[in-house]
């Protein structure tokens, strides 16, 4: 049955799309029959060009509530924050 099977989040890269987005999830007992169930629900109207399937079990997070302390320290390296170097126009994705 289904629901004995493990959960797998599905990111899909669109055509016109740069990385992949997460798009939901699977339910399946395998990685090739998770990238399957995935194809068939989340690209039906031909939209995608990569799918990639991960285990949700094997995804792990921060917590929210931690944001604060977590992010702390990228606040004061300025340097990592492009917002002082001049862009050249033929850069599009930054």
């Amino acid at each position: 049955m289904s629901h004995d099977w493990p959960l797998w989040e599905v990111f899909v890269r669109t055509k016109g799309g740069l990385s992949h987005r997460h798009f939901g999830s699977v339910h399946a007992p395998d990685a090739e029959l998770a990238l399957r169930h995935a194809r068939d629900t989340y690209t039906r109207r031909q939209e995608g060009v990569s799918i990639w399937v991960v285990p949700s079990a094997a995804i792990v997070a921060s917590d929210p509530e931690q944001a604060g302390e977590l992010f702390e320290p990228a606040a004061d390296k300025i340097y990592r924050h492009p917002t002082f170097y001049d862009i050249p126009d033929e850069v599009k994705h930054i």
